[in-house]
């Protein structure tokens, strides 16, 4: 099964120029859903780590189907104001603004080296804020692991320079 025809191209969204990758076929096949969540599964093989962490919003349809398939604990890296306090919280720019994502202070077990989960690698600065995240509250981070990467975008060059590991079930 090839994940890339379950993930069309809607050009020019959420602005000109942005090729937004829609994940809502995925999602409605639940085939080509088992398949991106068992591709992601033995990727996440390659690396040691004790929970999960994914990124609001698509990421936590990922990484909370993944957790519940590997039986490890799950965390949501938020928008402001979704979680009750007490949060940690990083703010940090984008390619088209600027972005906050918060962790619930107290749901992970104190340095458990985490994965985090999200749908597509374009730049990185998403995973690179996650991460810087994760760090700040305490938690190693293992590696990020992604649905689909963009290889022309450069993220994973952007979080090799940082020393984040990264793996993708599908790269285009």
């Amino acid at each position: 099964m090839n994940l890339a025809d379950y993930l069309p191209v809607v050009p020019d969204f959420p602005q000109p120029g942005i090729a937004f990758r829609d994940i809502s076929p995925l999602l409605a096949n639940p085939v080509a859903f088992r398949h991106a969540i068992d591709e992601l599964a033995a990727r996440s093989q390659a690396f040691e780590f004790d929970a999960l962490a994914a990124i609001e919003s698509r990421g936590l349809v990922f990484g909370s189907a993944l957790a519940l398939a590997l039986a490890k604990p799950f965390t949501m890296l938020r928008k402001p104001n979704k979680l009750p306090p007490r949060v940690h919280r990083l703010r940090y720019t984008l390619e088209y603004g600027e972005d906050e994502l918060q962790l619930k202070g107290d749901v992970l077990a104190p340095q458990c080296r985490v994965l985090i989960i999200d749908d597509v690698l374009a730049t990185g600065g998403t995973a690179l804020a996650a991460r810087e995240l994760l760090i700040a509250a305490g938690h190693p981070v293992a590696a990020a692991l992604f649905v689909l990467e963009i290889k022309s975008l450069g993220g994973r060059s952007r979080l090799d320079s940082h020393h984040l590991p990264v793996g993708a079930a599908l790269t285009v």
